[in-house]
Protein backbone atom coordinates (compact mmCIF):
# COMPACT_ATOMS: atom_id res chain seq x y z
CA UNK A 1 0.00 0.00 0.00
CA UNK A 2 1.48 3.19 -0.57
CA UNK A 3 0.68 6.93 -2.08
CA UNK A 4 1.99 9.83 -3.46
CA UNK A 5 0.87 12.97 -2.87
CA UNK A 6 0.72 15.44 -6.30
CA UNK A 7 0.39 19.34 -7.22
CA UNK A 8 -2.87 20.07 -8.36
CA UNK A 9 -3.27 23.80 -9.51
CA UNK A 10 -4.47 25.40 -6.32
CA UNK A 11 -5.24 22.06 -4.46
CA UNK A 12 -3.44 18.77 -3.77
CA UNK A 13 -4.49 15.21 -4.85
CA UNK A 14 -3.26 11.79 -3.68
CA UNK A 15 -2.47 9.07 -5.96
CA UNK A 16 -2.70 5.68 -4.16
CA UNK A 17 -1.99 2.34 -4.91
CA UNK A 18 -3.03 -1.41 -3.07
CA UNK A 19 -3.10 -4.49 -3.22
CA UNK A 20 -6.83 -4.82 -2.19
CA UNK A 21 -9.77 -2.24 -1.74
CA UNK A 22 -8.95 -1.82 1.66
CA UNK A 23 -5.62 -1.08 1.15
CA UNK A 24 -5.83 1.74 -1.39
CA UNK A 25 -8.85 3.15 0.89
CA UNK A 26 -6.89 3.25 3.71
CA UNK A 27 -3.58 4.66 1.87
CA UNK A 28 -5.46 7.79 0.13
CA UNK A 29 -6.61 8.38 3.75
CA UNK A 30 -2.70 8.74 4.76
CA UNK A 31 -2.28 10.49 1.84
CA UNK A 32 -4.76 12.76 2.94
CA UNK A 33 -2.92 13.31 6.46
CA UNK A 34 0.11 13.59 4.81
CA UNK A 35 -1.27 16.49 2.83
CA UNK A 36 -2.12 18.06 5.92
CA UNK A 37 0.90 17.06 8.29
CA UNK A 38 4.82 16.00 7.49
CA UNK A 39 5.37 14.05 10.46
CA UNK A 40 3.28 12.35 12.53
CA UNK A 41 4.48 11.84 16.53
CA UNK A 42 2.99 8.35 18.39
CA UNK A 43 0.66 8.61 20.94
CA UNK A 44 -3.33 9.27 19.84
CA UNK A 45 -6.61 6.97 20.66
CA UNK A 46 -7.60 5.01 17.68
CA UNK A 47 -11.37 5.45 16.97
CA UNK A 48 -14.12 3.89 14.49
CA UNK A 49 -16.57 4.29 12.56
CA UNK A 50 -18.29 3.29 9.33
CA UNK A 51 -19.74 4.88 5.93
CA UNK A 52 -22.36 3.26 3.42
CA UNK A 53 -23.15 4.24 0.05
CA UNK A 54 -24.55 3.27 -3.47
CA UNK A 55 -21.30 3.02 -5.24
CA UNK A 56 -18.01 2.50 -4.83
CA UNK A 57 -16.68 6.06 -5.72
CA UNK A 58 -19.28 7.20 -3.47
CA UNK A 59 -18.13 5.58 -0.99
CA UNK A 60 -14.49 6.85 -0.89
CA UNK A 61 -15.68 10.28 -1.14
CA UNK A 62 -17.90 9.78 1.96
CA UNK A 63 -15.35 7.51 4.09
CA UNK A 64 -12.79 10.80 3.01
CA UNK A 65 -15.74 13.40 3.94
CA UNK A 66 -16.14 11.35 7.34
CA UNK A 67 -12.79 11.46 8.44
CA UNK A 68 -12.49 15.34 7.77
CA UNK A 69 -15.85 15.26 9.60
CA UNK A 70 -14.14 13.39 12.72
CA UNK A 71 -11.08 15.69 12.23
CA UNK A 72 -12.93 18.91 13.09
CA UNK A 73 -15.56 16.85 15.83
CA UNK A 74 -12.39 15.75 17.78
CA UNK A 75 -10.20 18.19 17.31
CA UNK A 76 -7.62 15.74 16.00
CA UNK A 77 -5.32 14.28 12.85
CA UNK A 78 -7.02 10.83 11.61
CA UNK A 79 -3.64 8.92 10.69
CA UNK A 80 -2.81 5.14 10.75
CA UNK A 81 -5.71 4.51 8.75
CA UNK A 82 -7.50 0.78 8.39
CA UNK A 83 -10.29 0.12 6.04
CA UNK A 84 -12.35 -2.89 5.49
CA UNK A 85 -14.80 -2.52 2.42
CA UNK A 86 -17.28 -4.48 1.02
CA UNK A 87 -20.56 -4.76 -1.03
CA UNK A 88 -23.71 -6.50 -0.61
CA UNK A 89 -27.07 -6.38 -2.28
CA UNK A 90 -25.60 -2.91 -4.30
CA UNK A 91 -24.96 -1.30 -0.48
CA UNK A 92 -21.11 -0.70 -0.19
CA UNK A 93 -19.47 -0.28 3.45
CA UNK A 94 -16.57 1.00 4.87
CA UNK A 95 -15.88 -0.20 8.45
CA UNK A 96 -12.61 2.20 9.17
CA UNK A 97 -10.62 2.89 12.08
CA UNK A 98 -8.02 5.56 12.67
CA UNK A 99 -5.28 6.87 15.11
CA UNK A 100 -6.37 10.32 16.41
CA UNK A 101 -3.57 12.50 17.28
CA UNK A 102 -4.52 15.74 19.06
CA UNK A 103 -3.82 19.25 17.18
CA UNK A 104 -1.44 20.09 20.44
CA UNK A 105 1.16 17.17 19.32
CA UNK A 106 1.14 18.23 15.60
CA UNK A 107 2.12 21.00 13.39
CA UNK A 108 -0.97 20.63 10.55
CA UNK A 109 -2.66 22.46 7.44
CA UNK A 110 -5.99 22.80 6.61
CA UNK A 111 -7.54 20.94 3.92
CA UNK A 112 -11.00 22.14 3.34
CA UNK A 113 -12.88 19.16 1.39
CA UNK A 114 -12.46 16.18 -0.70
CA UNK A 115 -13.78 16.38 -4.31
CA UNK A 116 -15.12 14.64 -7.00
CA UNK A 117 -12.78 16.20 -9.12
CA UNK A 118 -10.94 13.76 -11.22
CA UNK A 119 -11.60 11.08 -8.84
CA UNK A 120 -10.34 7.98 -10.15
CA UNK A 121 -10.88 4.23 -8.15
CA UNK A 122 -10.24 1.38 -10.02
CA UNK A 123 -9.24 -2.04 -10.72
CA UNK A 124 -5.78 -2.86 -12.20
CA UNK A 125 -3.65 -6.00 -13.03
CA UNK A 126 -1.71 -5.40 -10.00
CA UNK A 127 -4.40 -4.65 -7.58
CA UNK A 128 -6.16 -1.10 -7.09
CA UNK A 129 -5.49 3.02 -7.80
CA UNK A 130 -7.09 5.75 -6.93
CA UNK A 131 -6.60 9.35 -7.33
CA UNK A 132 -8.24 12.09 -5.27
CA UNK A 133 -8.30 15.83 -5.09
CA UNK A 134 -8.45 17.78 -1.91
CA UNK A 135 -9.56 21.52 -1.90
CA UNK A 136 -6.74 23.51 0.36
Amino acid sequence: MSYVLRDHTADVAVEAAGATIDEVFAAVADGMAAAMCESVPGGGERFAFSVTAEGREPLLFDYLDELIYERDVRRVLPVDNRASVSEADGVWRVEASARGVGFDDVSARDLKAVTYSEMDLSETDDGWYAYVVFDV
